[in-house]
């Protein structure tokens, strides 16, 4: 989840040439029909999305190919109570819901390490940084575009905007379909507060700590931005917490994750309607 709220990037907000379109199906194919166009394999749809891990490269070419969605993560410290992979897993659900039931759209494994250097004095956070990760999200870009017209990228963590933005731009500009979309809920904590630890408890309960979960710093954002920027979150809370856990809950997540999973789809079929237009 973002560090710093972060708009959604879509095609009209990069000045660059028009993506490749792609079409998005009213409805999913029945296992009948997917078989018949070879977009079926045992073990390839997860809750409905066609997973890129659990396919075979004839199948794929077989498929419909129109969209490929790569969640773009972090591993880096969430407090004493979550797991260091949250934006990871979390930019994984989203994305997983919104691709399902969508013909033609494939979700490739994410990328677990992203740019994190504001949580780097917290040991376990890896980061490689936004040049790294931009140079990294441009290659995939050019690579996948071999075989899909357009890339979505869903980002979990406010770090990455930056990197993810100029692989967009880049990509874009040489021509390329591009989106990207960041997780973002106006309202929530900055990190690892009620909003993160109720959605970690709808994804992953067992990696939960409740009896870890302190309160951090509660200032707003902006406050803390400057010093933060300047020396890192751990000199703005020393559990690492921006907010407060208290209060979250299983049933709290799942109507966070319903929010985030119709922004998402709502931005992939604007963009699918204005390639049709």
């Amino acid at each position: 989840m973002p560090d710093v709220p972060a708009p959604e990037v879509e095609a009209s907000q990069v000045g660059a040439p028009e993506p490749t379109a792609f079409e998005a199906s009213e409805q999913a194919p029945s296992e009948s029909e997917a078989f018949e166009t070879g977009a079926f394999e045992a073990g390839a749809f997860e809750a409905g999305a066609f997973e890129l891990t659990r396919a075979h490269w004839p199948t794929v070419e077989q498929s419909m190919r129109q969209l490929l969605v790569v969640p773009v993560g972090s591993l880096e410290q969430h407090g004493p109570h979550l797991p260091l992979d949250t934006d990871t897993q979390i930019a994984v659900a989203v994305a997983r819901r919104a691709c399902a039931g969508r013909p033609g759209v494939a979700l490739a494994p994410p990328l677990p390490i992203g740019a994190s250097g504001e949580h780097a004095a917290f040991p376990g956070t890896l980061s490689i940084g936004s040049e790294a990760l931009a140079a990294c999200l441009i290659e995939l870009g050019r690579h996948a575009s071999l075989h899909w017209p357009a890339l979505l990228l869903v980002n979990g963590h406010g770090g990455n905007v930056t990197a993810v933005d100029t692989a967009v731009g880049r990509l874009r500009y040489e021509g390329r379909g591009c989106l990207a979309w960041h997780v973002a809920l106006p309202g929530g904590d900055a990190h690892a507060g009620r909003s993160e630890t109720s959605i970690m408890l709808a994804l992953d309960p067992s990696a939960v700590r409740l009896g870890a979960a302190q309160r951090g710093d509660v200032r707003p954002l902006e406050e803390i931005l400057p010093l933060l920027r300047e020396r890192g979150v751990r000199a703005v809370s020393a559990n690492g917490v921006l907010g407060d856990p208290a209060g979250a809950s299983a049933a709290e997540g799942e109507r966070l994750l319903g929010r985030l999973v119709e922004g998402l789809t709502a931005a992939m079929d604007r963009f699918a309607e204005r390639r049709r237009a």
